[in-house]
């Protein structure tokens, strides 16, 4: 069975064909990236590192996700295109990022 699609609708025309190919984003080099990394508070004011800008499929940012958190020790998830990592890690994830080869920088206050 394949993935859930709640944007399908039911179509009479007896010769349409769903196409459940998902254009997925290519990933850029990470040399070309420009990420920007914030400090942002959730509810319960804790505080969490945010990476933005990332321009791939999800896959990638899932697997940058995954490098970031176990490098950092520390729990986060990757939701709408960013990742989000629980604790102030804006140093440490920005060496990190610097020696993978992307363009990064702090943003925000």
């Amino acid at each position: 069975m394949g993935k859930k699609n709640s944007r399908m609708v039911y179509s009479t025309n007896p010769n349409y064909e769903y196409d459940d190919n998902e254009a997925q984003e290519e990933t850029i080099d990470a040399n070309q990236q420009n990420l920007k990394i914030w400090l942002d508070r959730i509810k319960g004011n804790k505080v969490i590192t945010v990476v933005k800008g990332f321009v791939g499929n999800q896959d990638d940012l899932k697997d940058l996700g995954k490098i970031l958190k176990s490098k950092c020790g520390t729990g986060g998830t990757v939701k709408n295109g960013e990742i989000l990592i629980q604790g102030d890690f804006r140093d440490k994830v920005l060496s990190i990022l610097l020696k993978e080869g992307f363009k990064v920088k702090k943003a925000g206050g």
